[in-house]
């Protein structure tokens, strides 16, 4: 590990004007490029105190060991220079996108004598007419399939058309029209590549004015009585009208633009593409990133842009690009897509309306494209393998943990406190086994102490198993079956989600098969947050005297692992598939505490005094509400009046008039994120949705 300061440039040798820098490492090999508008100002940012550099900056500072810039005149060339030195070094520290799939595009060979139509995949060449990325290459074969009839281009391979120019015969598209056979002379050279520029026109999103002509053309062979004709052109209509309706129109105005959403984690991100030609989206790709530098949104919307259209020109640079947020400074690349162009380019976040859906759009693609990479990294056995024995290494553990409990506390502003325990045994979520806790021991917030409780509470219902004989016995019946939250032990928690099936066997049980709710031990307890967490939770196993369970802890911000009466935390390396496994850890115990807490909540604010009253089910006590308006009138309301609701009885009305007279109404509640005052029958909700952006 190198120190920044022994190739740290000398002050005032780095020029204070744009340029771009590389960072090689002991090797030569470039390892960062970056660009800047001020290359003293920038650079002096990496050669601060370690300590207040993000800690995927300091790896990158730390791993080189000289660095070195080049001057520019603006900052649209280090924006050109950069992309090409990326390109040209594929620098490990960088981020760089790469496809989730190779996607192909439908392409029309326009540098040739006779043009052909065929799907290409890879790097774009000269001369070549390209349309899409397409998800599918069926997809592609579908939609030329219709076209031909209408535009009987050349598909057929070279060898294909060298052996039928030779016989003096065409292949079956010949005979059947969907190639106009100009292998065999039936067509001129120009009037095939003619032929080939309509396609084009086309698929490029003129089809109005084709689609007229030819049924001008159908109504006077109509007239003219010449029905075969007609008829021809009515199914070439057809045919066209079936290869648009393929592409949704999405903008109502034939919009030209890209869409661009980034969905992401502290770890990975993965970006969308939406191109829309003609108010058609036309083609769409994706791609997954590792975030190996410390990159911001904006960030990655810029190397999403560079990745995007470094290689393209003319028309393949859209009008419009809508991205969810703005390189900054954004004037550069503005006007590096424009000199791509050719021509005047939109950046921008769209604001309301059409664009700003499909943009929503775009961005839930990017989020289920980003959730199915996790799942398919996740499910491979070698890299779970490989992400446990990291585990162990980097926390010193004798054995890899196979079962890893996780801890999280929830909360609003100190109300509703809760707390969740989420269990992965071999690297996968066992749902089954998930728990939750309220907290009793106080009120109000204060996620230390919370946490010493609910660790604390765990491992003594793990004790008392332990010890009724020294080995897994029986719970005594009035104990066995109520947890601490009341719920029975036949009651879990469980998502929809499938259950994986359970690799432990043998693992001791109730009467009734099923495993008892805290009689299995964990290897590794994580908990949700740093050093205080965790001494919290090594402190609660310690006053059990249980000493075999490995305690970290996971912050958030930096994704650093803490153990217990350390200074300094454990910092995985970015690419360790072990930093990936506690981050999905202790995310998914932050879902489910926020989902009980948010559940509490609701249940307590739609709670009213009608439901204590005994024998009154919902449907009467809607009856009620809705009879009355609130339950401020229905309290003041007489037992006679209660009785002229349908299906209410006058015992029924007494009881109600007097659970609602001893039930004294409380002050009214006030709604703090709008001023609205709530009423007794009812919370609105602007009040939970005010209150969704405070919780914990």
């Amino acid at each position: 590990m190198a120190d920044p300061s022994s190739y740290r440039p000398k002050p005032g040798q780095i020029p204070d004007s744009p340029g771009v820098y590389k960072f090689r490492d002991e090797h030569g090999r470039v390892i960062y490029v970056g660009k800047a508008k001020s290359l003293r100002q920038r650079l002096a940012n990496y050669f601060q105190d370690l300590a207040g550099l993000h800690p995927r900056t300091r790896t990158m500072v730390t791993t080189a060991a000289s660095v070195e810039w080049t001057v520019v005149s603006t900052e649209v060339e280090a924006l050109q220079l950069e992309y090409s030195w990326i390109k040209e070094f594929d620098p490990r520290f960088n981020v760089k996108y790469r496809d989730d799939k190779s996607y192909p595009y439908l392409a029309v060979t326009l540098n040739e004598e006779f043009p052909r139509v065929q799907v290409m995949r890879g790097a774009k060449k000269k001369g070549v007419c390209y349309f899409g990325p397409y998800g599918h290459a069926w997809a592609i074969r579908e939609t030329v399939d219709l076209m031909l009839r209408v535009f009987p281009v050349r598909t057929c391979s070279a060898g294909v058309f060298k052996r039928s120019a030779q016989i003096g015969r065409p292949c079956l598209l010949g005979y059947i029209g969907k190639c106009s056979a100009p292998c065999v002379g039936r067509i001129s050279p120009e009037e095939h590549h003619e032929l080939a520029e309509e396609f084009c026109d086309f698929m490029a999103g003129r089809t109005g004015a084709y689609i007229r002509r030819l049924e001008r053309g159908m109504q006077e062979a109509a007239e003219e009585m010449e029905y075969e004709r007609a008829a021809r052109l009515r199914d070439d209509i057809g045919a066209l009208k079936r290869a648009m309706e393929k592409s949704a129109v999405v903008l109502a105005d034939a919009t030209d633009a890209d869409l661009i959403a980034v969905a992401e984690d502290e770890l990975e991100a993965a970006v969308q593409i939406f191109h829309v030609r003609g108010g058609r989206v036309r083609g769409q790709r994706g791609w997954v990133t590792d975030k190996v530098e410390a990159v911001t949104t904006s960030g990655l919307v810029e190397h999403a842009l560079q990745q995007l259209y470094g290689e393209e020109r003319g028309d393949a640079v859209p009008k419009e690009v809508l991205v969810p947020a703005l390189p900054e400074p954004v004037e550069p690349v503005a006007q590096w897509l424009s000199e791509r162009r050719g021509s005047q380019v939109s950046l921008r976040i769209p604001q309301r309306g059409d664009k700003k859906d499909l943009m929503a759009t775009v961005g839930r693609n990017a989020q289920q494209a980003l959730g199915l990479h996790k799942t398919k990294r996740a499910s491979d056995l070698t890299t779970r393998s490989r992400a446990l024995e990291e585990i162990a290494g980097a926390l010193g553990l004798d054995a890899v943990p196979l079962r890893i409990e996780c801890f999280d506390i929830s909360h609003l502003q100190g109300d509703d406190v809760v707390a969740s325990m989420v269990v992965f045994e071999d690297g996968l979520a066992r749902k089954s086994e998930y728990r939750r806790f309220q907290i009793k021991s106080f009120q109000g917030q204060d996620d230390v102490r919370s946490m010493h409780e609910v660790i604390g509470r765990r491992f003594k219902r793990y004790l008392q198993e332990k010890q009724k004989s020294g080995e897994w016995t029986e719970e005594p019946a009035d104990d066995a079956r109520v947890d601490d939250n009341g719920a029975t032990a036949g009651t879990v928690t469980t998502s929809t989600d499938d259950l994986e099936p359970d690799p432990m066997a043998g693992r001791p049980t109730d009467e009734d098969g099923r495993p008892k709710r805290f009689a299995y031990p964990p290897q590794l307890v994580v908990v949700d947050g740093g050093a205080p967490q965790v001494a919290a939770a090594r402190r609660a196993l310690d006053e059990l005297g249980i000493d075999d369970v490995a305690v970290c802890g996971l912050a958030k911000r930096l994704e650093e692992v803490w153990l217990p009466e350390e200074d300094d935390p454990v910092v995985l390396p970015r690419s360790s598939e072990g930093l990936y496994l506690l981050q999905r850890v202790r995310d998914e115990a932050h879902r489910f505490a926020i989902a009980y807490q948010r559940s509490k909540r609701t249940k307590r604010l739609k709670s009213s005094p009608l439901d204590a009253v005994a024998g009154l089910g919902d449907t009467r006590r809607q009856a009620l509400l809705k009879h009355f308006g609130s339950l401020k009138k229905l309290r003041a309301a007489t037992v006679d009046e209660i009785c002229e609701v349908p299906g209410v009885g006058r015992k029924t009305a007494e009881t109600v008039a007097a659970a609602l007279a001893g039930a004294a109404p409380s002050a009214p509640a006030v709604n703090t994120a709008t001023g609205e005052i709530i009423e007794d029958d009812g919370v609105p909700p602007a009040a939970l949705s005010a209150e969704r952006g405070q919780e914990r």
